[in-house]
């Protein structure tokens, strides 16, 4: 039996949106930052189709408990505390239907201390789209999860961006190359459809 590349067209396929909140997309908000807008529209047409194919859809948003610690805060300010307007789902993304499940994450990843990796390898999915903010951290980190999961990993190019331009690119450079393919927003919604 010989492997299958990460583009073959018979793989089950589901999407993963990653932190499609108002914190990066709402001015003002604690993550926001003004080139989040431009993929608004590919995450659209990547949702849009995943429905229509009925794929399964994760939303997979940080959520962090209001009056407990979290190691994050070594890092980062305080932000996303589940029940806050910066953690609720961006407008015209909020998880609709029985295809479609939330992850919450502490981290960065996805798949990190979530079981994202079990529920989908139940599921019986071998290929993941991942769409969302941003490229060089929460992508990144759950792309290179889910590569370590088992996982084909595909990052729509057009789909994913940050406010650091050169460390997406980078991060791009790096998924092509050691984790999975970063593909045009058009082949990914040929993957889902």
């Amino acid at each position: 039996m010989t492997a299958s590349h990460p583009q073959s067209g018979n793989k089950s396929t589901a999407l993963i949106l990653v932190d499609v909140t108002n914190s990066f997309f709402l001015e003002g908000m604690p993550n926001y930052y003004p080139a989040a807008a431009e993929v608004v529209a590919p995450l659209r047409q990547l949702l849009a189709q995943a429905r229509a194919a009925q794929k399964i859809i994760v939303h997979a948003v940080e959520q962090h408990y209001p009056g407990f610690d979290d190691y994050e805060w070594r890092k980062l300010p305080r932000h996303h505390f589940i029940g806050d307007p910066d953690a609720a789902f961006f407008a015209g993304f909020e998880p609709a239907g029985p295809r479609e499940i939330v992850t919450a994450k502490r981290r960065y990843s996805a798949f990190f201390a979530t079981d994202l990796a079990l529920f989908l390898h139940e599921q019986k999915i071998e290929r993941v789209v991942i769409a969302g903010v941003k490229t060089n951290v929460c992508i990144r980190a759950s792309a290179q999860d889910a590569f370590a999961s088992g996982f084909d990993v595909v990052v729509p190019r057009e789909a994913t961006n940050s406010n650091r331009p050169h460390l997406a690119e980078a991060s791009l450079e790096d998924i092509d190359r050691y984790i999975g393919k970063v593909i045009s927003l058009d082949a990914a919604l040929g993957m889902l459809a």
